[in-house]
Order: C-alpha cells, then sequence, then structure tokens
C-alpha cells in the first residue's frame, strides 16, 4: 500500500482529528490546488468539479472535522 493509499484510508475512515496539513496533502493529491486565501479559509478548486472546498484550521493544529466530510462528499460527487 502507497502512502498516497495509507493517507486516503485514513482520513476516509476517521474524519475527526486530521492534521489540516495532511488534509492539504490529500486534497492535492486528488488534484485540488490552493485558488485563494481569505482569512483562515483555504479554498481548494478542481479543474473538474465545479464545487470548490473550503477548509480551516482549529487552534491544536487539526482540520475541522465537518469541512473534512465535505470534502469527501465532493471528491465522491454526492
Amino acid at each position: 500500500m502507497t502512502k498516497v493509499d495509507k493517507r486516503n484510508q485514513k482520513i476516509r475512515h476517521k474524519p475527526n482529528n486530521i492534521k489540516f496539513q495532511e488534509l492539504i496533502g490529500w486534497l492535492e493529491d486528488n488534484g485540488f490546488s490552493l485558488d485563494r486565501t481569505s482569512g483562515s479559509h483555504h479554498v481548494f478548486v478542481h479543474p473538474d468539479i465545479e464545487t470548490p472546498v473550503n477548509i480551516q484550521k482549529r487552534k491544536d493544529g487539526t482540520a475541522k472535522a465537518y469541512q473534512v466530510k465535505q470534502a469527501i462528499k465532493i471528491i465522491d460527487g454526492e
């Protein structure tokens, strides 16, 4: 299993307590790129997916769980 596969499996099975930088890497692995940053909001876009992904870092350095779950749904096309 590759490093990318392991990260994908971890994020999909345990979306709570994901490090913010790990989420950014996962989005980039899935073809997203940072479009803009506005304050604490980081907006990622994908050339083939219309909906942008908006993520924020919590004070403890993790990503907000509901935003991780939203990103999963956007990538899966739900």
